[in-house]
C-alpha cells in the first residue's frame, strides 16, 4: 500500500480513472433522475442517494470479481499457435465491450439522439423505483468497471477512484449534469477516451501488452488541450457579452437570414450544415429589408440624405416663370424655400401651394412659406425620425457643423434605406441587375443599400467619410478615377465604365468565384 502512495503513476491513474468514472457514470445520473421524477417531491432525493450508493457497492463488487478473474492465467484453450485463457477472455470481450459502448455513444450524440424521460407523470412506489435502479445500475456499471480494469492494474486504486468519482456525484449529482451537458465536447473527448482503452484491451487480450504510459500521456496530453478550449471559449463568451444586447441581437438576426454564400463566422450560431438543394427560408429582398432595419440605428443623416448637389430647391428671388419651369421639370411634393442660396433657407413650401401663388398672385405667398426643420449631419438616424414625427415635417434640411446645408432628408430617404430605392419619375434605380452576377450601378448608389444587394459587408466606411460609390472609388484607388480604373473588395470587382470630370458616374461590378480566403 506505502508503494502505491509513493507510486506517481498510481496517482496518475487515479486521476484519471476518477474523472472517466464521473463522466461515464452521468449516464447514471440522467436515468436515476428521470426513474426519480415518478416519485412524490419529497422522496426524489432519498431515490437519488439510494440509487447511486446501489451503484457504489455494485461496482465494487464488480471489480473484486472482474479483477480475480483477470488473475486466471492458466490456458483454457489453444487458437493456432495462441493459448487463450480466462484472462484474455475478459480483456478481448471487455474491450470490444467499451469499443461498442463509445461508438453507440459517439453516433447518438454527433447523430443528435437524445435521452427521453417517460410520457407518463403516474406515480410510483418508493421501493419499486429503488429495484428499478438496483436492476440497471449493474448494467450502467460495466462500462465504468470494465475502464478501471484496463487503466489500472492494482485493485485498490481502481476501488479508490469509484469510491470517490460516487462520492462526488452523490454531493454534486444536479449540478454535475449540468457542466457535463453543457459541455458536450468533454462527453465526446471521454468517449474517445474509451475508444483508446477499449483497443489496448483487445491488445492485451490477444497477446500485445501496451504500456498504460503511453495512454496517460495521450489523455493528459488531450484533457490539457480541451482546458485550453474552454477557457478560450469562456473569454469569447465573456467577449461576447461586453458588446451591447442589440449588437449581438442584429448579428444573430444577420446570420439567421445569411444565405448559402454567406460565411459562417459564429461559433456559437453554427447549426444545420446548408444542403445545396434547400431553399433558402427568407427571399433576397426580405433579407435585405431585415438587413436595412437592423442597420437602421448604426447610420447617420449623412449616409441617408438626399445630396446638396441633387437637391431641388426654391431661389425665391427669381421671377415666376423660372420658378414654375423648374417645378414643372424636377417635381415634388416640396421644396426648400432659400435667397440665392441654399444656406440663406426662408422655409419649405409645399408644390400645389407654390404652383397656386405662382399663377394667381406671381410669386409665392408668405403665408404659404413654413417653417423648415434643421437637423445636423451627425444625427443618428432613429433620432431624426423622432425629430421628423414630432415637428410633423416631410423634409428637414442637413447642415455640418459649419451651418452650411450638407443635403435634405424626406421620410423617403429613410424608407429607401430599408426597402431600396424608389426611383422618381423619369429616373432608374441606382443599382440595376445585369445578370445573376453583374450589377450596373451608378456613382451616386448609396454604399449601405449596395451591402445589402450584393450581401457583403465592409463597403462602408466607418468614419463617414464617403457614403456614396463614387467615394468609395476615390478611396480604394487613393487619385482621380478614370473609366477603364478596376478595384476589388473580397470576391467582387468594380469597372470604372463612365467617368464625368473627377466624378464617377458609372460602374460595372461582378461577383467573381471565391477563393479560400473569401470563405475564410
Amino acid at each position: 500500500m506505502i508503494e502505491l502512495l509513493s507510486d506517481p503513476t498510481a496517482w496518475v491513474g487515479l486521476l484519471t480513472l476518477i474523472v472517466l468514472e464521473i463522466v461515464l457514470g452521468i449516464d447514471n445520473l440522467v436515468f436515476i433522475a428521470i426513474i426519480a421524477s415518478r416519485l412524490p417531491p419529497r422522496q426524489r432525493d432519498t431515490a437519488r442517494v439510494v440509487g447511486l450508493s446501489l451503484a457504489l457497492f455494485m461496482r465494487l463488487g464488480l471489480l473484486a470479481a472482474i479483477s480475480w478473474l483477470v488473475t486466471l492465467t492458466e490456458p483454457l484453450f489453444t487458437l493456432g499457435t495462441m493459448e487463450v485463457s480466462g484472462r484474455d477472455l475478459i480483456l478481448f470481450l471487455g474491450g470490444l465491450f467499451l469499443i461498442y459502448k463509445a461508438t453507440t455513444e459517439l453516433h447518438a450524440r454527433l447523430e443528435g439522439a437524445q435521452h427521453h424521460g417517460p410520457k407518463t407523470v403516474a406515480r410510483a412506489g418508493l421501493w419499486i423505483v429503488i429495484a428499478q435502479i438496483v436492476v440497471l445500475d449493474g448494467v450502467f456499471s460495466l462500462d465504468s468497471v470494465i475502464t478501471a480494469v484496463g487503466m489500472v492494474d492494482d485493485l485498490p486504486v481502481m476501488m479508490a477512484a469509484v469510491v470517490i468519482s460516487i462520492g462526488v456525484m452523490l454531493f454534486a449529482s444536479k449540478p454535475l449534469t449540468v457542466f457535463v451537458n453543457a459541455h458536450p465536447t468533454v462527453v465526446v473527448l471521454c468517449l474517445a477516451f474509451l475508444l483508446m482503452i477499449g483497443l489496448s484491451l483487445v491488445a492485451e487480450g490477444l497477446g500485445f501488452h501496451l504500456p498504460k504510459g503511453y495512454l496517460y500521456a495521450a489523455i493528459g496530453f488531450s484533457i490539457l488541450i480541451e482546458a485550453f478550449n474552454q477557457i478560450a471559449r469562456r473569454n469569447y463568451l465573456k467577449h461576447q457579452t461586453r458588446r451591447p444586447l442589440r449588437q449581438r441581437t442584429a448579428d444573430a438576426v444577420l446570420l439567421l437570414l445569411a444565405g448559402p454564400d454567406a460565411s459562417q463566422t459564429e461559433p456559437a450560431m453554427a447549426g444545420a450544415p446548408f444542403r445545396p438543394d434547400e431553399k433558402p427560408a427568407f427571399a433576397p429582398e426580405e433579407r435585405q429589408m431585415v438587413r436595412g432595419v437592423l442597420t437602421l440605428a448604426e447610420r447617420s443623416l449623412h449616409s441617408l440624405m438626399t445630396p446638396r448637389t441633387q437637391t431641388a430647391w426654391i431661389d425665391i428671388e427669381r421671377d415666376a416663370d423660372d420658378i414654375h419651369q423648374q417645378i414643372h421639370e424636377r417635381p415634388h411634393s416640396r421644396y426648400p424655400i432659400a435667397r440665392g442660396s441654399l444656406d440663406q433657407w426662408v422655409g419649405v413650401v409645399r408644390a400645389k401651394d407654390a404652383i397656386y401663388d405662382l399663377v394667381h398672385k406671381g410669386r409665392i405667398d408668405d403665408d404659404s412659406i413654413r417653417d423648415v426643420v434643421v437637423l445636423p449631419q451627425t444625427m443618428p438616424a432613429l433620432r431624426a425620425i423622432r425629430r421628423l414625427r414630432e415637428a410633423n415635417a416631410q423634409l428637414a434640411l442637413v447642415r455640418d457643423d459649419h451651418g452650411t446645408v450638407q443635403g435634405v432628408i424626406t421620410p423617403l430617404d429613410i424608407l429607401e434605406a430599408i426597402a431600396g430605392d424608389f426611383p422618381e419619375e423619369g429616373e432608374g434605380p441606382t443599382i440595376r441587375p445585369r445578370g445573376p452576377d453583374s450589377w450596373h450601378v451608378d456613382g451616386s448608389a448609396d454604399l449601405h443599400y449596395l451591402e445589402l444587394v450584393l450581401e457583403t459587408s465592409g463597403l462602408v466606411d466607418e468614419a463617414d467619410r464617403y457614403t456614396t460609390v463614387a467615394g468609395l472609388a476615390i478611396a480604394r484607388l487613393q487619385r482621380p478615377p478614370q473609366a477603364g480604373d478596376r478595384f476589388s473588395h473580397k470576391n467582387f470587382e468594380f469597372h470604372i465604365t463612365d467617368v464625368s470630370g473627377n466624378r464617377v458616374r458609372a460602374m460595372e461590378v461582378k461577383r467573381l468565384e471565391k477563393t479560400g480566403e473569401d470563405e475564410a
